[in-house]
């Protein structure tokens, strides 16, 4: 049987190739919610290439999980700023946020358990994960400026939130046969008990 060759892209275009490993393993990673559990090799057998052209753009396993990782927390970001933007006032706007960020969480659960449970994560950080940081701190603020949440430190109250919100998907992910209460009901109960949101 012939083994199936993809055809080389035109001078110029390593980019592409490195969007599309990067793809691959990102599709890959999700299934396998396991970073270690990523060969490189497999990787490049599903862009149809040689093992050996994924290192001429990752040196190894862990900078190309990074380079995975990153690509999602963009994502995820940038889902949570799309459900933001749409709210009517900063406190809907850091309830949008944070339901977003847990549906797609729910919806890519392998993803979300490398982005915060990989070995890469111990050995290298994740130092673009500040961002979702930021931003959750940010909203906060807004909720304090408007009057919609109690004054204090919005970095203490967001690293709170951020806590209970990764400490409940996490757990709902890797433990999914507890007696769960709705999601949106938890959530809720997490922005009225640490950010001081009314119901």
């Amino acid at each position: 049987m012939e083994e199936t060759r993809r055809r080389p892209n035109a001078r110029g275009q390593g980019e592409l190739l490195r969007e599309e490993i990067v793809t691959a393993a990102v599709r890959m990673l999700d299934e396998l919610a396991d970073d270690e559990a990523l060969s490189l090799r497999a990787v490049a057998r599903a862009v149809s290439i040689a093992a050996t052209s994924v290192y001429l753009h990752f040196p190894d396993r862990d900078a190309l999980v990074l380079a995975a990782m990153r690509r999602c927390h963009e994502e995820l970001v940038r889902t949570g700023d799309e459900a933001a933007e749409a709210a009517p006032d900063p406190a809907a706007a850091l309830r949008a946020r944070i339901l977003a960020q847990a549906a797609w969480a729910q919806q890519h659960s392998g993803l979300y358990k490398v982005l915060h449970e990989s070995r890469v994560h111990r050995r290298h950080g994740m130092p673009f994960k500040e961002v979702m940081v930021a931003r959750t701190t940010e909203a906060v603020q807004r909720c304090m400026d408007a009057g919609l949440a109690p004054a204090g430190d919005a970095a203490t109250v967001a690293i709170d939130l951020r806590t209970a919100v990764n400490g409940m998907l996490a757990q709902r992910i890797n433990e999914p046969d507890l007696p769960w209460p709705p999601a949106v009901e938890q959530l809720d109960r997490f922005l009225a008990k640490l950010v001081g949101l009314r119901r």
